[in-house]
């Protein structure tokens, strides 16, 4: 077309019918296949896209699986220190009233205890009396017994 010639006075250019129509006909040739390829092009980065989606769809949902299941073993967490500091203080309450009824019994022990070493006692000042009848001996006027009765029992057993 470069070899066209130009109309004068006009802008007008006339050109080889021929080399016009060849021309012609190879771009009838050339655009389909163009047009067919650049089809392709844009199916296969369809394909892509979509492909690349789903990968981000599947991400997503494993990030936000991911996420619920650590919120999930948090609470478990958060529930099973609560039950923990729970069957601590269980624990304690049971301590505590495991010791004050230990200490109830001993108490109550103690109390019987004494009240048997009483006795014993109140029998030992009896077989001290009889013994002081029969040997003559004045008893002793009867008091309180002090801290160190004992020892002046012990002193009325000489024979």
């Amino acid at each position: 077309m470069a070899n066209g010639k130009r109309l004068p006075l006009t802008n007008n250019v006339v050109v080889d019918q021929a080399t016009a129509l060849d021309l012609i006909d190879q771009l009838r040739v050339a655009v389909p296949e163009e047009v067919r390829q650049a089809k392709r092009v844009n199916q296969e980065s369809e394909r892509i896209l979509e492909k690349a989606q789903e990968e981000a769809d599947r991400i997503v949902a494993r990030a936000q699986e991911q996420a619920a299941f650590l919120i999930e073993e948090r609470e478990l967490t958060r529930a099973a220190e609560a039950r923990s500091q729970e069957i601590i203080a269980e624990g304690h309450r049971d301590a505590d009233e495991i010791r004050h009824g230990a200490d109830e019994y001993a108490a109550g022990v103690l109390v019987r205890l004494e009240g048997e070493c009483v006795k014993a006692l109140q029998s030992i000042r009896h077989g001290i009396e009889m013994l002081d009848e029969r040997r003559g001996v004045e008893p002793e006027p009867e008091e309180e017994m002090p801290e160190d009765e004992p020892n002046r029992m012990a002193g009325h057993a000489r024979v």
